[in-house]
């Protein structure tokens, strides 16, 4: 193929080391940043994030003429919203006349110089590519695209080489398992291109527990290979909602039941058989999946009228994600195992808007076999799911780690009422917060929302109540104290009184400010 020659400007197609291509612009480099020696090489900004990195030239293939071969084989949402930013930044060129301003050194509205942070580079040898996640840095060109939502380059799915791109060969390139990659994430991005058999690793040599660690928001990696087992889903509340959504996406085959049948008419839309019953779920398909609000619900879904256990047969896989106690999981696994059915225990940590981005943690303990029959299901609805052994240990570990979840937000509710007592500014508390070590999403989200009287639901504080008062009991059971749990919980319980179940965990602000 003829040497291509590009210039500052060009939109191109990307390759970073073992990854695959990506949209991008050949741009100037900062000043201070030097070339790396030996082959040619471009510093490209890529879309949607803000990464940028030397590419050598034969990495390097022009935007336009590869586009349609790209949008055919990349199907995933951040690829599509990389693309979307592309013509974006297009349309913004086509109304400037073809011109582009660079913004290095360029003043603001009143004159000021902006000052220029510093770029972090990727580079192709990085064992961890981090992204840039400041939201405050400038891009280098004014005429270039806002960025997105997406604030890192996430998973990228491809099934081969895309006809007509002759990248250098690469040791992943041949892999078959090598369907998806991660460009910023904290866990290496080697542990998402092997096969799941060599994904599986040790957490916890004693109670053998291990881990299947999938690439960045695999829900929105088109590169999933949905099982075809029939799946069906009960319980479309803030996470079940989520969760549906990205089976369907990822072409999963899904059958829905919710108590209220209004909720299932969106997910038909999409793609969804009806179930008239728990129970004709169960018997229609191979694995069902559950997510109710407590352990009461999760009981009656089984063994209720037209429950569950109505439609268990020798080899039907139930797989319970609510969030209930040890007692309860034992329970529902022993009277499903009773009718030959296959039993598994999968909670999940996130809230609604983590669902809906399939970014959700899930613990997973009991038939290991359902747990690896549930592999396209897991990567579909989430970033990493950990096998935990035996039934029980999965409902412990979520309880535990929402008993400190809650706790901490209880105390961050604290801590902004007494800054406001005494006579501190909330925002500049919540600033100086979030550059310190307790810094992360969570905090910022829940803190900026308190700020602003927003309560609307991520996760019922009605649930978050309900998992500590299940995490003390635990406690109690094992002779273990849990009185920072004690105290956060009769919080939430105040809050209950005055009205706030309904309304999202952080609402336990309101709990000190009346």
């Amino acid at each position: 193929m003829a040497t291509v020659h590009l210039r500052i400007g060009d939109l191109v197609w990307g390759k970073l080391g073992r990854y695959p291509p990506w949209p991008g612009k050949v741009v100037s480099p900062p000043k201070d940043l030097k070339k790396p020696r030996g082959k040619k090489c471009h510093f490209v900004k890529f879309f949607g994030t803000e990464d940028h990195a030397w590419i050598k030239v034969e990495q390097l293939k022009p935007y336009h003429p590869h586009k349609e071969e790209m949008i055919k084989i990349n199907k995933g949402k951040r690829f599509q919203q990389a693309v979307d930013a592309v013509e974006d930044f297009l349309k913004k060129k086509e109304k400037q006349g073809g011109k582009e301003q660079s913004s290095e050194g360029k003043g603001d509205s009143k004159g000021k110089k902006t000052p220029t942070k510093p770029l972090k580079i990727l580079e192709e040898d990085d064992e961890d590519l981090s992204a840039l996640k400041d939201p405050s840095e400038k891009d280098l060109t004014d005429s270039d695209p806002e960025p997105s939502s997406v604030e890192r380059l996430g998973a990228l799915g491809t099934t081969g080489p895309v006809s007509g791109f002759k990248w250098e060969s690469s040791p992943v390139q041949d892999d078959p398992h090598f369907h998806h990659f991660l460009l910023s994430q904290t866990e290496k991005p080697a542990s998402s291109m092997e096969p799941i058999s060599k994904r599986l690793k040790i957490v916890e040599e004693d109670t053998r527990s291990t881990s299947i660690q999938a690439a960045d928001s695999t829900a929105i990696n088109g590169s999933i290979t949905p099982t075809d087992k029939r799946i069906g889903f009960l319980g479309l509340g803030l996470m079940g909602s989520g969760i549906v959504s990205n089976l369907l996406k990822m072409g999963h085959v899904v059958t829905v039941w919710n108590r209220t049948v209004e909720k299932c008419d969106l997910f038909i839309q999409e793609g969804a058989r009806l179930g008239r019953t728990p129970a004709e779920v169960v018997s229609m398909c191979d694995i069902t999946f559950s997510c109710v609000s407590d352990p009461k619900a999760a009981r009656d879904l089984v063994l209720g009228p037209s429950g569950v256990l109505q439609g268990i047969r020798p080899g039907k896989c139930y797989v319970e994600m609510s969030t209930v106690d040890p007692g309860t999981i034992t329970e529902l696994s022993q009277v499903i195992s009773s009718r030959g059915g296959r039993f598994l225990e999968a909670p999940v940590a996130g809230s609604q808007q983590v669902s809906n981005e399939g970014m959700l943690v899930i613990l997973a303990a009991g038939d290991r076999t359902v747990y690896e029959d549930c592999s396209s299901c897991f990567q579909a609805m989430g970033k990493t799911s950990f096998f935990l052994g035996e039934v029980g240990n999965a409902a412990r570990m979520m309880l535990i780690l929402n008993m400190v979840q809650g706790s901490f937000m209880a105390t961050i509710a604290e801590g902004l009422t007494l800054a406001q007592a005494t006579g501190q500014s909330q925002h500049t508390f919540l600033d100086i917060l979030s550059q310190g070590q307790m810094a992360s999403t969570f905090v910022d989200q829940k803190c900026q929302n308190i700020l602003q009287g927003n309560f609307k639901p991520d996760y019922y504080l009605k649930h978050i109540q309900k998992d500590l008062r299940l995490a003390i009991s635990m406690g109690d059971t094992a002779n273990h104290p849990t009185p920072m749990a004690a105290a956060a919980n009769e919080v939430y319980k105040r809050a209950k009184a005055l009205d706030q179940s309904d309304n999202d965990m952080s609402a336990v602000y309101r709990a000190y400010i009346h």
